[in-house]
């Protein structure tokens, strides 16, 4: 491989999870502090970070697909870096079949991205994928500047081997950053600009630590302590996992007025039977009664979860559970997937795989469900007054987009600054976001 010119611009893009769109935000922090200029287009870039996941089928062949695109017409590519879950996972063969790919690193050793794109660019091909997070997080630059909303990502890695995912092979064990880094991190990104920062985490409320005064802590002491920052107003933590919510971490949403009034509560089924075979530790009946416990805890708490529907073996009538779930729950929102075989994963050797087209009617069938409630709880907030906080300007002159408490985008029309936390009146509301109206 001939050696090219340092690069003076990269672009990163991050597929997946806000987990990956954390990681890709650090990437660039860590490009920038070498004195390389982000830039918009790709096409224009000399270094391309494709920062991939791995959770949905034909992952690696997406990852071909955009290197391809890579090329320019007249026959050059930019310095290709593959990043994140697929690099992880399929590092050796994408050096393999792309000979234009200079660099893959894991998601644990992104850290080094620096020199290994140095050293590409002297000629070399580099490989990374070991996985000590904790080496990472120290290696990192302190952060310095952030929009109103900002991720913070406080766990990595998982333990609990749910039969179709790929996370704990291609993000490792369940490992908690420190407590102190984390209050240290959320004070730059809160100095920053931040006025909300969602916590992140593959199970986020697996997370443990100890406080200042070295007392043993999980989420909830994290985000009381998180709370006591005056610029901070508004604290959101996901993916959580319904065997880590414990009893403070529940009574956590009726005590802390920072911590917004939304949970992402994964499920994937609402039948017995196929969440054992999943390796889900909760039943369709445990999953509820912890709803109802969240709910009594916090009465306005707006609810969400995944699903997977043609999980192998699922029979219809089991699939008519899931469904029966879902109008038990009234969900303010929710993801849906159909079952994905992830290679080196048991649920993949599982017989009963089962057809597309029962997939793809069971997800429309889902999904119908879901638009349904999503509907009916956004119009069951119009009347009420929240703030809502700016994110981004609307399309039409003067019209501005945030969040509400619960996770609705509103939009509304008057003067306001990204940022701002203003109060409105929801007065209309569609399947995917509220009209609101400025107070005063």
């Amino acid at each position: 491989m001939s050696a090219t010119n340092p690069p003076r611009t990269f672009h990163v893009k991050s597929f997946g999870c806000q987990m990956n769109v954390y990681d890709g935000e650090r990437m660039a922090e860590l490009l920038t502090a070498q004195g390389m200029q982000a830039s918009d287009a790709r096409e224009d870039a000399d270094l391309v970070v494709l920062n991939t996941c791995h959770i949905r089928e034909r992952a690696t062949e997406k990852v071909y697909s955009d290197i391809g695109r890579l090329r320019r017409d007249d026959g050059t590519t930019p310095l290709i870096a593959v990043a994140g879950c697929v690099a992880q996972a399929e590092g050796a063969e994408i050096m393999a079949r792309a000979p234009s790919v200079r660099v893959v690193v894991g998601p644990q050793a992104y850290h080094r991205l620096p020199e290994m794109v140095a050293a590409a660019a002297a000629g070399g091909r580099e490989t990374e994928t070991d996985m000590p997070a904790e080496a990472k997080f120290a290696a990192l630059p302190r952060r310095r500047k952030s929009g109103p909303s900002a991720f913070l990502t406080i766990q990595e890695g998982c333990d609990k081997f749910c039969t179709y995912c790929v996370v704990p092979y291609t993000r490792g064990a369940e490992i908690s950053r420190p407590f102190a880094d984390l209050i240290d991190e959320a004070r730059a990104l809160v100095e920053g600009g931040a006025r909300e920062i969602t916590l992140l985490g593959q199970n986020v409320n697996a997370w443990r630590g100890e406080n200042a005064a070295g007392q043993p802590v999980g989420l909830a002491g994290l985000a009381q302590a998180l709370a006591k920052l005056p610029d901070l107003a508004r604290i959101r933590y996901t993916t959580s996992h319904p065997a880590d919510m414990d009893d403070a971490l529940i009574a956590a949403h009726g005590d802390n007025p920072k911590l917004m009034p939304f949970l992402h509560l994964p499920v994937q089924s609402g039948n017995d039977r196929v969440l054992k075979a999943m390796n889900r530790s909760h039943t369709a009946e445990s999953y509820l009664k912890l709803l109802d416990r969240v709910r009594r805890s916090c009465p306005d708490i707006a609810l969400s979860g995944d699903f997977i529907v043609g999980f192998p073996g699922e029979t219809d009538a089991e699939f008519a559970d899931t469904l029966s779930l879902i109008d038990a729950a009234g969900y303010a929102q929710a993801f849906s997937f159909k079952y994905s075989a992830r290679p080196g994963t048991p649920a993949a050797d599982m017989d009963g795989q089962i057809a597309a087209e029962v997939m793809d009617d069971r997800l429309q069938r889902l999904q119908a469900r879901i638009n349904r409630d999503q509907l009916a709880f956004n119009r069951s907030t119009v009347g009420r007054r929240c703030t809502v906080l700016v994110e981004r300007r609307g399309r039409q002159d003067g019209q501005w987009l945030g969040k509400s408490p619960w996770l609705q985008s509103v939009h509304f029309t008057d003067q306001a600054a990204i940022g701002d936390l203003v109060e409105v009146d929801l007065i209309e509301a569609g399947p995917n976001s509220l009209a609101g109206r400025r107070v005063g």
